[in-house]
């Protein structure tokens, strides 16, 4: 592992730390973050060691992470993104770590790219194995694209699977926030 691949990741992941919750503690999508509230020394930082990194010409999956978050941080709104490189590195990233989490995260680079329906179709398919089936994060990213498909009541069923996995208290909130404006209502849950 090459030092200045993981100091890049590390330096252009933090970046975000101030902007992944509101005021209130709710958690906020990258998409939707403020990027004012990104630390741009840091994203200075990591983009400097990212070219370090990359002139070694021993691409790893650090320097693919820190490459997907430089690709966030160049952007200066969640739209502008470029999300068919960021699709394209998890896809290379796959070639070193190949888990069905970066999959995923490979399915919401897709649906960015090439529309809501790309990316839950490699959803679905995560989903249809066992290895994803207890982690909450899939079923909110089903969610999200089942309602840019049209489809809310699916919508609001996957984000009741979410719940059901009990995530913590942010995302939790997110989910609910989520499936109160779909016009579902959430189930019931053992305190209630």
């Amino acid at each position: 592992m090459c030092p200045d691949s993981a100091a890049a990741r590390l330096r252009c992941v933090e970046k975000f730390d101030a902007a992944r919750a509101d005021q209130d503690g709710a958690l906020v999508l990258l998409a939707d973050q403020d990027r004012s509230r990104w630390d741009r020394g840091r994203m200075a930082e990591g983009r400097s060691l990212v070219e370090t990194a990359l002139t070694q010409r021993r691409p790893g999956p650090y320097q693919l992470q820190a490459a997907i978050a430089a690709c966030h941080a160049d952007a200066a709104t969640g739209s502008g993104t470029d999300w068919r490189q960021i699709a394209a590195l998890y896809g290379e990233l796959l070639r070193f770590d190949p888990s069905p989490v970066i999959e995923a995260n490979r399915a919401v680079a897709v649906a960015y790219a090439e529309g809501p329906a790309a990316g839950l179709a490699i959803l679905d398919t995560l989903a249809a194995g066992s290895r994803l089936a207890r982690w909450p994060q899939l079923h909110v990213a089903r969610g999200a694209l089942l309602a840019q498909c049209g489809s809310p009541e699916d919508a609001v069923a996957a984000y009741r699977d979410a719940l059901a996995l009990e995530p913590a208290g942010a995302v939790r909130r997110h989910i609910t926030g989520q499936i109160a404006a779909l016009g579902g209502a959430p189930a019931p849950t053992k305190e209630t």
